[in-house]
């Protein structure tokens, strides 16, 4: 039974689309093991093993990457990584390439762009921070206490960080 509702699933999600819509649906096992291909643009649920797209959509697996400008919901057992993107990541490790706007959270929140929103977790790293970062270790490299680094290490922001 199980089977037959993923299999549905799976056609549901590639079949009666016209060509120029973007596909609802992406089922990946790596990016280039996948429903659909790693350049197509997702705009619904992606699950992954591992998958790479850019998407505007919820996507859950154990590795989501998403390229691109995406947007959405992405909630992974391991890693989530992106390009830039805007909504939610919640996973063990969180990276973003360039912009970030929304909330990260996770044991390692890691953004070497812009980053804009709210970072929880045990580690939580931002070259350009505009929000607020709440964890055991805060590090905003724009914040002025920051600007020696590494010759002088600030005293730290161990419970919350922010710059505006």
């Amino acid at each position: 039974m199980k089977k037959t509702l993923l299999l549905a699933v799976l056609v549901l999600g590639t079949v009666g689309l016209k060509a120029e819509d973007a596909p609802f649906f992406q089922a990946s096992l790596t990016p280039d093991i996948a429903v659909q291909p790693k350049t197509t643009e997702i705009r619904g649920i992606a699950l992954d093993v591992w998958g790479e797209n850019p998407q505007h959509s919820f996507n859950f697996g154990f590795v989501n990457g998403s390229t691109g400008e995406s947007s959405g919901f992405s909630w992974a057992f391991f890693v989530n990584y992106a390009d830039s993107y805007k909504g939610v990541q919640w996973s063990m490790v969180n990276l973003s390439k360039t912009d970030f706007l929304g909330w990260q959270a996770g044991l390692v929140n890691y953004s070497t762009g812009k980053c804009t929103g709210l970072q929880m977790g045990f580690v939580n790293y931002a070259e350009n921070l505009h929000g607020v970062q709440i964890g055991f270790a805060n590090i905003a490299r724009n914040n002025p206490w920051f600007k020696e680094f590494p010759d002088k290490l600030a005293t730290g922001f161990p419970i919350v960080n922010w710059s505006f």
